[in-house]
């Protein structure tokens, strides 16, 4: 059997082993029809009018044909017969308990991290079969080291709000280091303004350890994620919604990094929810030249003590 299609069988088969990441740039409704782009991504539990968990994330991408001698990609998926994206990203993301502007460790709460990694990744398009295979390899480094405490002070001093103080207990420096890889299936499409597709993401690594499976769907003047590069809309604009079942193996952002087990607070885990559901949702407008999105994302309880949690982000593109 093909290399490709016992993967597929396996992610397919056996999802106990899949868990949502916090950005994704991945899935087809953010595509994005050209060989060279950039994108700015931001997320903040502010979109939500809250101000606990996930609390922020911003990515820098760039995906260009120059990035295909990028010696990672030997560690990547590249499928035969797809056309091929070749990417970069760093990527930063924070999450903070609920009383931000307490000192003390909140028991039964969220521990402060925060996060910062560089992705090298692939996005690869099967446009006879409509389908589409991602992966990707992030190196990076948990704790404060990824300077989340500096970052979130600095925005609450410029906006006027509560100054964090907890930020102290937070999760211990550690290392990042996950690969991912993800397929999706075109299931269903009518004409260009509706489309099914489904989507499955495997991760491994030292920062996230499972995975997700769902659906996606797009409705309005869609695009073709599926189709050849070369086939370009001067203009889309439509929205989408991605509901996501999601199986937890492991969260260094609640339970601490894998090798330094000296963080002030964690979840037990004995204390984690294995099994999440997710809703993300949005709208996107596609120029010849811009991309630009609004979206909220809802997600069940990730712990025992906590809560539902929401947030909501933009993102800005452009074809170079």
């Amino acid at each position: 059997m093909h290399k490709h299609t016992i993967l597929l069988f396996f992610l397919t088969v056996f999802p106990f082993f899949l868990i949502a990441q916090k950005i994704d740039n991945a899935a087809s409704f953010r595509d994005v029809k050209t060989e060279r782009y950039f994108r700015f991504n931001y997320d903040n539990d502010y979109f939500a009018s809250r101000d606990q968990d996930y609390t922020q994330g911003y990515n820098f991408e760039l995906v260009s044909p120059a990035l295909r001698h990028n010696p990672i990609n030997q560690l990547l998926l590249k499928p035969k017969r797809s056309e091929s994206q070749y990417g970069i990203s760093i990527e930063h993301i924070g999450f903070t308990a609920f009383n931000i502007g307490s000192p003390f460790i909140q028991y039964e709460d969220r521990p402060f991290a925060a996060a910062i990694m560089l992705k090298s990744f692939i996005i690869a398009t099967d446009t006879i079969h409509t389908s589409r295979w991602t992966s990707s390899l992030n190196l990076g480094l948990i704790g404060p080291g990824a300077f989340g405490k500096e970052m979130q002070v600095a925005i609450h001093e410029a906006t006027g709000n509560t100054i964090p103080q907890g930020w102290q207990n937070q999760i211990r420096n550690d290392v990042v280091l996950n690969y991912e890889v993800s397929y999706e299936k075109q299931l269903f499409r009518y004409t260009n303004i509706f489309s099914l597709q489904s989507n499955t993401i495997l991760r491994v690594g030292t920062l996230f350890t499972n995975a997700s499976i769902g659906l996606n769907t797009t409705f309005g003047i869609i695009n073709a994620p599926f189709a050849a590069l070369r086939t370009k809309r001067k203009f889309a604009i439509y929205g989408y919604a991605q509901p996501i079942l999601n199986v937890i193996g492991y969260d260094a952002t609640l339970q601490g990094g894998l090798f330094n087990t000296k963080s002030p607070y964690t979840i037990p885990q004995n204390q984690m929810e294995r099994l999440t559901a997710q809703v993300n949702y949005g709208i996107v407008l596609q120029t010849r030249t811009l991309f630009l999105e609004y979206s909220r994302v809802l997600i069940t309880r990730e712990f025992a003590s906590g809560t539902n949690s929401k947030w909501g982000g933009i993102k800005i593109g452009f074809k170079l």
